[in-house]
């Protein structure tokens, strides 16, 4: 963590984007403590590392498996997760690290997530979010499996999020404590994505040799796949892949002054004169295919992480 334990970190308020305090809800501070609680003694040697909290979406739950020095818990022992009824979506808490020992990325990963359409209310969508912030990261990956909305796109290509369309329009961070609270009622002052971690993530696809390229999201709430019309709609207002999570997440997550990174995994391609059946056991084998992409991906930002932590010790190391 930034210059302290695991367990030693002070899980307080974080600075909102507007300059206010977010303070975390009751239970996310508890929650955190039972994470470190659950991974002992051993916390304590992971000093002055970067964090990085990922949340993993449908088809991609294995990659946690290939941190340094793994260790999980399942979400609903911290007593504040709620757990997932969808398709691909584990429920665990994995935390581990990447890198060497001098530029180690401490990370936490959430493997899996919930979603509207499972029946939870908007403010519940973001308590993962809200855990890594408590347990120290300071920048946020997201990944999701998604529908391609461009007819040149293909099955296991990464759509890298520059910007996104919410068309289901809540109060994701009603729930937050925060002098800032009116911040998400209107447009955000800053893009949502970070553009240095856009463009680390392109590099890291292309010496990867994985079909990449920058887009748009829409989010929309399901759990029905789009109709033809629907297709044709979403490809009108700019959109490059639809999808049924994410949004709500980045939202708070830049309502807690996090640095947000987000990648789809194209999983089906929309095809309105040629419609093909598409469920969900397509979506997890397709979004699985492209593992060694978001694995890239994921790996670049956390050197992307540790090396901006690094670089702040380095200002901050500095006399006048």
């Amino acid at each position: 963590m930034a210059g302290e334990s695991f367990q030693s970190r002070p899980m307080q308020a974080v600075r909102g984007q507007a300059g206010g305090a977010c303070q975390p809800r009751a239970g996310v501070v508890a929650a955190a403590a039972v994470v470190v609680a659950a991974r002992g003694p051993r916390a304590a040697d992971q000093r002055g590392t970067a964090r990085l909290g990922v949340v993993l979406g449908t088809g991609l739950g294995g990659l946690a498996d290939r941190l340094d020095d793994a260790w999980s818990m399942p979400s609903r022992d911290t007593g504040w997760l709620v757990p997932s009824t969808a398709t691909g979506h584990a429920g665990r808490v994995v935390c581990g690290s990447l890198g060497n020992a001098s530029e180690a990325c401490d990370v936490v990963i959430l493997q899996g997530r919930v979603h509207g359409y499972e029946g939870h209310a908007p403010e519940l969508l973001s308590r993962g979010i809200e855990l890594l912030a408590a347990l120290g990261a300071t920048t946020i990956l997201l990944t999701n499996a998604a529908g391609g909305l461009r007819p040149d796109m293909q099955v296991g290509e990464l759509v890298i999020l520059s910007d996104h369309i919410d068309l289901v329009r809540r109060p994701w961070a009603r729930g937050l404590d925060t002098a800032a609270a009116g911040v998400l009622r209107t447009a955000p002052s800053a893009p949502c994505y970070d553009q240095s971690l856009v463009a680390g993530m392109l590099e890291a696809t292309r010496a990867a040799n994985a079909p990449a390229r920058t887009g748009v999201y829409a989010h929309l709430t399901g759990p029905s796949y789009e109709t033809r019309a629907e297709y044709r709609m979403l490809r009108k207002f700019g959109a490059d892949v639809v999808g049924m999570s994410t949004v709500p997440e980045v939202m708070v997550a830049r309502q807690l002054g996090l640095r947000v990174a987000a990648v789809s995994v194209v999983t089906n391609v929309a095809r309105p004169d040629a419609p093909a059946s598409t469920d969900a056991e397509d979506v997890c084998r397709a979004a699985a295919a492209a593992a060694e992409g978001v694995w890239a991906i994921l790996t670049r930002v956390a050197e992307m992480t540790a090396g901006n932590r690094a670089s702040r010790r380095g200002l901050e190391g500095k006399t006048p």
